[in-house]
């Protein structure tokens, strides 16, 4: 625990000017990132006596080493960079607000030459329109079979969509009248453009005029005694109807505004958001967070007006914001939605009417949402601690390990050897500092050196950040250096410079868990010793018994199959294995896609795809004269003698065999040629029996 008097800036060294701190821990990562109209009078706050800080507070100045500030010309420019910074280091003591799940969309996308209308889920693209959040997935769809009816917008895929048009024959949509077609030219590219439009305005709350048009239309042909045309229309307005049917009216007026709740305790918060365009709710979210510092209900709407808007443009940022606190200091928050919207946004708490009913239902949404979120939580909680005490127990470890460390080792039969390291926090995975590495020591296939390895480098990076921040002295016993394999450790100049940001290696665990049994516990133990680290538990999961193997000990440590330090030890374990193999079937992907054609210079994609479609297959390429290459389009005779020299070189690939029967397959066909697939080894052997060949 730090004493925050020891890194109190002196007196007069903090300006008296809006601007943005940034507090950091021991190892130099950003913990807490603020925002402040004086700088000089915020920071003084977290520099009182610590018996009169809340304990969040307190925890978090108790756990920095250091604070540091940047000076802003104005608050708008400060809520700017906070919410930069908050979104570039994820620091621990702040909000975050995070989805509890990924919402789905209904897209248009305009930016095509045929608009295509599909569900959508993840990150904003431009040129794309977005109608939601809905509550689930089936949702759009029932909404958008209803619409398709009247707007017959294409709804198929790229490959789909280029597969009729080869054949001349539109999908089952086109012939039932649900798709104007526009793959085999029924319709423009300008008619069918004019119909997502129609679309996107109907989706947007423009309905009156188009169901007054569309019943003009109807009475007409009724007139002109056009009945089938008449009923049609009438089917399409009744189509019309239940789709509106679907998003109740909440406000007369055709109001487009966003309504924020907030439900609340001593430790956590909830909040839902309803979007309401053309006086009709179009879409509903919610997120709960912990409340890891002392914040008022109008921060935490500020807070959440940041995730909100920081990524929104235009129109995505409605005309009026009602919410249930202002935030403090309001103005730089109204100036800068008015800037992300591009024309005034109100921001304000409604007093009376429907949108103070309205307002209340959202708050009741987020009632529910904390109970139920704690319901959740408090089993997780649980479940989640008393898995990290069972096995601080059976370890002997001195406290519950908060951050282990899984490494695995994966190849194909002694290729591509990679291995991978996972970090779990707190019994949950910490996908932003997983790492992946490439055996470089030794070529082979050798789990247990190649551990020794991964364990080495990965720790002396360790090592060496610490010397690079003033932690290690060059007197110290395993200080940097050459590793006991013969490894030199690149510079610290070329490790994460000093941005705060959990890169690299420069965080240590409290558990190294390796997949596998005694020999790779010792192997890992053994690097760490080499490096003068005695302060890191090491400890193996054997997948044959499940078995935790301690180094040094002869019999392994049995958990009870029920036990909850077993299950998260196999979760973690698994996670590592799932990365490492990914890695390694991506690298050999990779490789089985490579080419002799690929170190001819000047010889693109289309050429090489038009050299293998002429001779069949690399194996005849390699056979052919230089005349005979000359026959193909595009290929003269100065880039046929180049190819001919570059398989020379290339030695001939080794013949295909099934793994599991040892036959030798058919060897027409060699790594690199475009009419095979590139992604697997030629094997016929069921699912597990090629599994056995991988690890």
């Amino acid at each position: 625990m730090a004493d925050p008097s020891s890194y109190r800036p002196k007196p007069g060294e903090i300006p008296d000017s809006p601007g943005v701190y940034r507090f950091r821990d021991e190892h130099r990562r950003v913990i807490y990132v603020g925002k402040a109209k004086s700088l000089r009078q915020r920071l003084a706050n977290y520099f009182q006596d610590l018996a009169g800080l809340h304990p969040r507070t307190r925890s978090m100045v108790t756990t920095a080493a250091s604070v540091e500030w940047t000076v802003v010309s104005t608050e708008v420019e400060a809520l700017q960079l906070e919410y930069s910074w908050i979104k570039e280091y994820d620091p621990r003591f702040n909000v975050k607000y995070r989805d509890d799940k990924s919402y789905p969309y209904l897209a248009v996308t305009m930016s095509e030459e045929f608009p295509r209308v599909q569900v959508m889920r993840g990150h904003k693209k431009k040129g794309v329109r977005y109608f939601g959040p809905y509550a689930h997935a089936w949702a759009i769809r029932d909404t958008v079979d209803l619409l398709l009816r009247v707007f017959p917008v294409r709804t198929c895929s790229a490959g789909v969509f280029k597969n009729a048009a080869r054949t001349g024959r539109p999908c089952l949509l086109g012939y039932i009248g649900k798709c104007s077609a526009p793959c085999v030219d029924r319709v423009s590219a300008e008619e069918h453009r004019e119909l997502a439009e129609e679309f996107c305005d109907f989706m947007a709350g423009r309905t009156g005029t188009y169901l007054r048009r569309l019943e003009k239309q109807m009475t007409e042909a009724a007139e002109e005694m056009e009945y089938e045309r008449a009923a049609r229309l009438r089917d399409d307005i009744g189509a019309l109807k239940k789709a509106m049917e679907k998003n109740a009216v909440v406000l007369a007026d055709a109001t487009d505004a966003d309504l924020i709740a907030v439900a609340e305790d001593e430790l956590e918060a909830a909040v839902q958001i309803f979007h309401v365009r053309g006086g009709r709710v179009r879409g509903q979210r919610g997120w709960v967070t912990d409340k890891v510092e002392e914040i008022t209900t109008g921060a935490l709407v500020e807070h959440a007006l940041q995730q909100l808007y920081g990524e929104e443009r235009g129109d995505a940022v409605p005309r009026e914001v009602l919410v249930p606190a202002l935030p403090d200091p309001v103005e730089p928050v109204q100036q800068w939605l008015t800037e992300r919207r591009g024309s005034g946004v109100s921001l304000r708490i409604p007093q009376r009417g429907d949108k103070k009913a309205l307002m209340e239902t959202v708050e009741r949404n987020a009632q529910q949402a904390l109970v139920l979120h704690k319901t959740k939580r408090a089993s997780d909680l649980t479940t989640r601690s008393r898995a990290l005490e069972e096995i601080s127990d059976a370890l002997g470890l001195d406290s519950a390990p908060l951050r282990i460390e899984c490494y695995d080792i994966s190849h194909l039969q002694g290729d591509d050897v990679v291995a991978s390291m996972v970090v779990f926090e707190d019994g949950l995975a910490r996908k932003s500092e997983y790492r992946r590495f490439q055996i470089k020591g030794f070529a082979g296939q050798d789990d247990v050196r190649s551990m020794h390895e991964v364990i080495t480098r990965r720790f002396r990076r360790y090592l060496a950040e610490k010397e690079r921040t003033g932690e290690w002295t060059d007197g110290d016993d395993g200080a940097p250096g050459t590793a006991p394999d013969g490894l030199t450790e690149p510079p610290a100049s070329t490790l994460t410079e000093d941005d705060g940001r959990p890169k690299r290696f420069a965080y240590p665990p409290q558990l190294v868990v390796v997949d596998g049994g005694a020999p790779q516990v010792a192997a890992a133990r053994r690097a760490l010793d080499g490096l003068g680290i005695d302060d890191i538990a090491v400890c193996g999961l054997a997948k044959r018994l499940e078995e935790v193997w301690l180094p040094g000990e002869d019999d392994p440590v049995v958990l009870p199959r029920t036990s909850e330090g077993l299950y998260l030890l196999q979760r973690v374990r698994d996670e590592a294995h799932r990365f490492a193999i990914t890695y390694q079937r991506a690298k050999r992907a990779k490789r089985f896609r490579s080419s002799p054609l690929d170190d001819v210079p000047g010889l693109g994609d289309t050429r090489k795809q038009a050299l293998i479609k002429h001779f069949g297959s690399l194996k005849k390429l390699r056979s052919a004269t230089i005349e005979q290459i000359c026959d193909v389009p595009g290929v003269g005779r100065k880039t046929a003698e180049t190819i001919v020299a570059a398989l020379a070189r290339a030695a001939p690939a080794a013949p295909a065999v099934n793994t599991a029967t040892g036959e030798i397959m058919d060897d027409t066909e060699e790594p690199g040629d475009t009419t095979g697939s590139p992604g697997e080894p030629v094997s016929t052997g069921a699912p597990d029996e090629r599994r056995g060949q991988e690890r």
